[in-house]
């Protein structure tokens, strides 16, 4: 009889659980047993491991051989436990000692002839075997690089099992030719799911697009600045053609670069969904995710069949959340974002597990006035019925727009605007440098606690903690002593009113911050200044 146990990690959502892969031989008829909540393309490994060890030139057991994926609680899904499932029948026919694989957390497929291929979810398995106490990994060569970003772990990225035996008995390793240039696109095709990522963009390869192409709109402007200094969600509502897409393609490249903590979270999310570029481990720039308004609730907020898998406000961590035509899409939808606006996550809950994931994005929801989008513009021709525009604008529930900090009327370009040379606007360079000086004046204020932006500290904390001037929410309690103001809204207009002193350079937020902050909240003008000095 033999016994040997390595480690895998099965993945639920974007966070895994360490796995012992057990197996033992026993004299008998010679059987393969997998139990421990396998799915399909699990148990379909014991061909594929059976294949691989007799094509890498080793003897394959002939026994009762019984593997175990413990704890047989948690379900187990993929081909990522192949290369485990097989060392560990190895070392239970003592082809390799079992010693040498009790520290080791093996993650890779196995095709057929024995090569070690790609799996997704490289980096998230890699953190929880980190979190885990275990140091030592064994990954396919093409996600070594992905591996390798968990500090603190060794990385050992194999070609081929026969290469990993040879490692793991001291025997000179045999040299493996990398894939041919025909077949690199089928070696690297299990990092990728096509189609998993419409819509996403600013992870790399994508022309870089600049505020100074933007003509006109100086108060949007304005307000996308706000929005990325403080991270505030933004209501872009305007006639078609006036600019809103546009607007909303550029603020990612306002946003600073990602931490490299956020830099992890994002890298984690994309390579569990399949969105993760091969070559490029490491997401450094703010993701910007544009869903078409036909996007379905699994889509949006994660699911699927089976385990749920990360939706577009995932893979929007850390990044910009784009809802074009927000009135378009299904009002079930749209409200299905008010738990990860509040929280920063989203809780999938499934049959088969629960499934937690990160979702702290900024949120741009751009719509027309009514359906034909001509209400209330210069030019007129509406023809829509007031009980139309009424049931159009209703689509945004007054839950949602509640969480929503700035809400903006984008007006259509003036000829004069469009066509006059000499009235170059500002560069996204320019502004982004003031929203970092903004940034680094809220991470020093706050540091020391757990939020780093002014839309994440709860507003008790900022009424008693981090008050305004005196006397300067004067008109913010009016509003909501009318009605006008909810108590969320009292408290996302300080936020924003931080914000705004935050760009000003001012120690507190002033009357005119908080005033400025009502105005982009309401469109009600209070004799701010918000449209002036910045062109």
């Amino acid at each position: 009889m033999g016994f040997a146990r390595t480690c895998s990690v099965a993945l639920v959502g974007v966070e895994g659980v360490v796995v012992e892969v057990q197996a033992d031989l026993e004299p008998g008829v010679a059987t393969f047993t997998l139990v421990g909540l396998p799915d399909k393309s699990l148990v379909e490994s014991r061909d594929r491991v059976r294949a691989a060890v007799v094509n890498s030139g080793i003897d394959w057991p002939q026994k009762k051989l019984t593997v175990g994926l413990s704890p047989a609680s948690v379900p187990k899904s993929g081909s990522g436990f192949d290369l485990a499932v097989a060392c560990a029948v190895l070392g239970a026919a003592e082809r390799i000692d079992p010693r040498e694989l009790t520290e080791l957390v093996m993650i890779g497929e196995l095709g057929l002839d024995g090569r070690v291929r790609p799996v997704r979810g490289v980096l998230p398995a890699v953190l929880a075997a980190a979190d885990a106490g275990y140091r030592q990994v064994v990954v396919a060569e093409q996600t070594a690089a992905e591996a390798a970003l968990v500090p603190g772990v060794s990385v050992l990225g194999v070609r081929s099992l026969r290469q990993l035996v040879a490692v793991l008995t001291d025997e000179p390793v045999p040299d493996e030719d990398p894939a041919e240039d025909g077949t690199t696109a089928a070696m690297l095709a299990g990092l990728t799911v096509p189609g998993a990522g419409g819509g996403i963009t600013g992870i790399g390869g994508e022309r870089a697009v600049d505020l100074c192409e933007v003509a006109g709109q100086t108060a949007a402007r304005r307000a996308l600045e706000v929005a990325s200094a403080g991270r505030h969600h933004i209501f872009l509502k305007g006639p078609p053609g006036a600019g809103k897409t546009m607007l909303a393609e550029r603020l990612p490249g306002l946003l600073p670069p990602l931490t490299p903590q956020e830099a992890l979270e994002v890298s984690a999310v994309h390579s569990v969904a399949g969105v993760l570029p091969p070559g490029q481990p490491l997401v450094e720039r703010p993701p910007y995710c544009a869903p078409h308004h036909s996007a379905t609730m699994a889509s949006l907020v994660g699911g699927g069949t089976g385990l749920p898998r990360p939706g577009a406000v995932s893979l929007a961590h850390h990044g910009v959340l784009f809802l074009d035509e927000a009135a378009e899409c299904s009002a079930r939808v749209l409200d299905a974002l008010r738990q990860p606006l509040e929280s920063g996550q989203v809780v999938v809950a499934r049959a088969q597990g629960m499934m937690r994931m990160p979702a702290r994005f900024l949120l741009v929801l751009a719509a027309n006035p009514c359906p034909c989008g001509r209400h209330g513009s210069r030019s007129g021709g509406c023809e829509c019925r007031p009980s139309s525009v009424r049931r159009y604008r209703a689509r945004l529930s007054g839950p949602l727009l509640d969480r929503v900090d700035l809400r903006v009327t984008v007006e259509p370009v003036t000829r004069s605007e469009l066509v006059t040379p000499g009235t170059a606007s500002e560069t996204t360079a320019t502004v982004a440098a003031r929203v970092r000086a903004a940034r680094e004046r809220a991470a020093a204020r706050y540091a020391g606690t757990p939020w780093h932006t002014n839309s994440e500290v709860p507003g008790h904390e900022l009424r008693t903690r981090w008050p305004a001037t005196p006397g300067a929410l004067g008109r913010a309690e009016e509003d909501m002593e009318c009605g006008l103001l909810t108590a969320r809204g009292l408290d996302r207009v300080l936020r924003v009113a931080w914000t705004l002193a935050d760009l000003a350079g001012h120690g507190r937020p002033t009357a005119e911050d908080v005033d400025g902050a009502l105005e982009l909240r309401t469109g009600v003008r209070r004799g701010t200044a918000l449209t002036g000095g910045r062109a």
